[in-house]
């Protein structure tokens, strides 16, 4: 009988970081309890940690991508700094107002949804589908895929997770993580969607 072979942490990194996708949820999973476990210590709301374990997630792999991660043989400890990080910036943004392109009352995918033939509106809608097709080039591959299925070829819910062969709690879960990711990637960048 075979043995899978046992990688470090640091083989892992290597190998995603020259290619090989398929190992950051090995990665993920060898750490998931002790990461997720480090972010509810801190806010004590099941919910919100699972949005920020998403964030810090989302936050790895942009690094790893950029070639901007620094091994030292400690994985773990640069993941919950990073996690860290992420739970200070949430409880900072918590104390400022909500940005112009997305309150009750205005949403930046209303204006991808809006048909009139309204000339300024068309040119705006124009404008943000430019900038945003941009930016969903940055989300990881899985919530790529569903928000272009879902915007783009405007498929149900139920066809992405067909299509993708993945349950439709794991595609509806994929595209919450998509609109949150791309919000994150806007305010981080200060990107102003309507000018």
């Amino acid at each position: 009988m075979n043995k899978t072979k046992f990688y470090t942490d640091s083989e892992l990194v290597a190998m995603y970081i020259n290619g090989n996708e398929s190992v950051l949820e090995q990665l993920i999973n060898r750490h998931r309890d002790k990461i997720f476990g480090f972010i509810y210590s801190k806010v004590r709301n099941q919910e919100l940690t699972e949005d920020l374990f998403q964030d810090t997630l989302f936050k790895v792999i942009r690094t790893l991508k950029k070639g901007k991660y620094i091994e030292e043989g400690k994985f773990l400890s640069w993941v919950i700094r990073i996690a860290h990080n992420i739970i200070i910036d949430y409880f900072r943004k918590q104390n400022k107002m909500k940005n112009v392109y997305e309150t009750d009352d205005f949403s930046m995918f209303d204006i991808l949804h809006d048909n009139s033939p309204d000339a300024e509106n068309q040119m705006i809608r124009q404008q943000m589908i430019n900038k945003i097709r941009t930016l969903i080039e940055q989300l990881p591959k899985d919530q790529k895929c569903v928000l272009k299925m879902r915007m783009y070829e405007e498929l149900s819910f139920q066809e992405i997770a067909d299509k993708t062969k993945v349950s439709i709690n794991t595609a509806l879960g994929r595209m919450r993580y998509a609109l949150i990711n791309l919000r994150k990637i806007i305010e981080e960048n200060q990107i102003n969607l309507v000018e």
